[in-house]
C-alpha cells in the first residue's frame, strides 16, 4: 500500500493502478488515514481510518483492525477528511468504539427511513422492476410500517401483513411478490448492517397455482391473422406478428432498435439492458416476422433508431393496450392477452413436434424448467410418435394371435 504525501489534486483525478481494479494511498500527515480508489469510480475515493479495535468478545484485550468510513471524496475534501481522522483517533483513544456508535445509529433507523435513504435509491440503480419497489412500499408498506424502528419488525407482523393483503383481495401471486420483496429488502438491510437477523427469511410463499395462458384453435387463429393483416392500426399489427413469430416478449420488442437487427443472416439480437434474465441472446427471425418488419419500413436506409417508433412521442411504443384491444375485439377474441402472442408462438412449436429444449431456447428461458408449462400441449405429438411404435409393432406381429388383440387407434 503507497505512502504517499496526499494532495488535493491527487484527490480529484484518482484512478487504481494499470492493471488494478483498486488502490489504496495511505497519507503520510495522518498516521491510519487512507483514500482508497476502484476502477468502478474513477474520479472518486472514499476516505477510511485503519485502526485498532477490540475483537467481537475479545472482552477489550484481543485487539484486531478494523476500518473506519469516513466519507467519500466528492463531498469531504482532503482537509475535512484528515479533520475527521484526528477527532476519531482522539475518541478512540479516549475509549470510544465507533463501530459500535454506527451499530446504534443504524439500529435505531425506522423502516420509512431505510426504504427513502438507502433501499429505494439502490433499487433504482439495479432493478429493472424499481417502479413497482416504490409503488408497492408507498401503497401498503410505509404507511403501514414507515414510523416504527426497521430492527422492531418481526415475522409474525410479515406474516400478518401476507394474510391482510390476501384478505383484501388481491392474489396469492400478488401477496407473494411482497414477501419477496421484503425478503430482498431485508436480506439488504443485514448485508448493510442495519439488521443482525432476517425477519423475512422464514416466511413461506403461498405458492398457489396461478398460470393462465389462453391459446387458441385453428379457426380463433384464422380469425386474429386476418384481422392482424387488415386493421387500420397497422403498427400494432406488425408488433403482434412479429411477437407471435418470434415468441419474443413485448419489453423485449418496444426496446429493441434497428441495429439490433441482421436481415441477411435473419437474427435479431435482444441486448442484455433489455432482456428479463439480463442475457444476451440471438432471436432466429422467420419468413412472417421478416415480413412484418418490412412492412414496418421497406426501405433499408431509413431503418435506424426504434423497431416500433410511436410518431407522435418520437420514442418507442410504450404500450399497445388501445390498439390491442381495438384487434382482439374485431377478432371475436377479448379474452386473449397480447403477452398470450408468446405462449401461442410456443404451442405452435410444441404441437409441431419441437422438443421443450428448443421451445426454451426460442423463449429465452434461463431453465428448461420454466418451459415445462408447454409440455402439455406435446400430447397430440406424443400419441402420434406412440402409434408409430404401434403401427411397427402391428406390422410385426402374427396376423393372428388369440391372446393379443390389435387396436389400432388415432385413425
Amino acid at each position: 500500500m503507497p505512502v504517499i504525501q496526499l494532495t488535493q489534486s491527487f484527490i480529484n483525478n484518482l484512478a487504481p493502478l494499470p492493471g488494478k481494479t483498486r488502490t489504496e494511498w495511505c497519507d503520510e500527515n495522518i498516521p491510519g488515514l487512507y483514500i482508497e480508489a476502484r476502477a468502478t469510480s474513477l474520479g472518486k475515493g472514499t476516505y477510511y481510518l485503519r485502526h485498532r479495535g477490540a475483537k467481537s468478545g475479545g472482552g477489550g484485550i484481543a485487539t484486531t483492525t478494523r476500518h473506519l468510513k469516513l466519507g467519500v471524496s466528492d463531498n469531504m475534501s482532503l482537509a475535512d477528511a484528515r479533520s475527521e481522522a484526528k477527532k476519531r483517533k482522539a475518541e478512540i483513544q479516549l475509549g470510544a468504539d465507533p463501530r459500535a456508535d454506527i451499530r446504534a445509529q443504524k439500529s435505531s433507523i425506522t423502516y420509512g427511513q431505510y426504504l427513502e435513504l438507502h433501499y429505494l435509491p439502490h433499487s433504482k440503480q439495479t432493478k429493472k422492476s424499481h417502479r413497482d419497489d416504490y409503488n408497492r412500499s408507498h401503497q401498503h408498506l410505509i404507511p403501514r410500517w414507515g414510523s416504527i424502528p426497521i430492527n422492531q419488525i418481526t415475522t409474525r407482523m410479515i406474516i400478518e401483513l401476507q394474510h391482510d393483503l390476501k384478505d383484501s383481495g388481491l392474489a396469492s401471486s400478488t401477496c407473494d411478490r411482497f414477501v419477496a420483496l421484503l425478503k430482498h429488502q431485508f436480506r439488504l438491510a443485514c448485508e448493510w448492517e442495519f439488521l443482525s437477523k432476517n425477519a423475512a427469511s422464514t416466511v413461506k410463499l403461498y405458492r398457489e397455482p396461478n398460470e393462465v395462458n389462453h391459446y387458441l384453435d385453428d379457426a380463433q387463429l384464422r380469425r386474429l391473422m386476418e384481422v392482424l393483416h387488415t386493421h387500420e392500426n397497422r403498427l400494432v399489427c406488425n408488433l403482434a406478428i412479429f411477437l407471435l413469430s418470434t415468441a419474443a416478449r413485448l419489453n423485449e420488442a418496444l426496446r429493441s432498435e434497428w441495429q439490433s437487427v441482421d436481415v441477411e443472416k435473419r437474427l435479431w439480437r435482444i441486448e442484455a439492458s433489455n432482456s428479463k434474465n439480463k442475457r444476451v441472446r440471438a432471436v432466429p427471425l422467420n419468413d412472417m416476422a421478416i415480413s412484418a418488419l418490412e412492412s414496418i419500413q421497406a426501405d433499408h436506409a431509413k431503418r435506424c433508431g426504434y423497431l416500433f417508433l410511436n410518431p407522435k412521442t418520437n420514442t418507442h411504443l410504450k404500450y399497445p393496450g388501445k390498439g390491442w384491444n381495438s384487434i382482439r375485439q374485431q377478432a371475436g377474441l377479448p379474452f386473449f392477452r397480447i403477452h398470450d402472442l408468446r405462449h401461442m408462438a410456443a404451442s405452435i412449436a410444441v404441437n409441431s413436434g419441437r422438443s421443450l429444449y428448443e421451445v426454451q431456447k426460442l423463449l429465452g428461458h434461463s431453465q428448461v424448467q420454466t418451459s415445462l408449462r408447454y409440455s402439455h400441449l406435446s400430447t397430440q405429438v406424443l400419441q402420434e410418435a406412440s402409434n408409430t411404435v404401434s403401427d411397427r409393432l402391428i406390422a410385426a406381429s402374427p396376423r393372428q394371435t388369440p391372446s393379443l388383440q390389435l387396436v389400432k387407434t388415432g385413425s
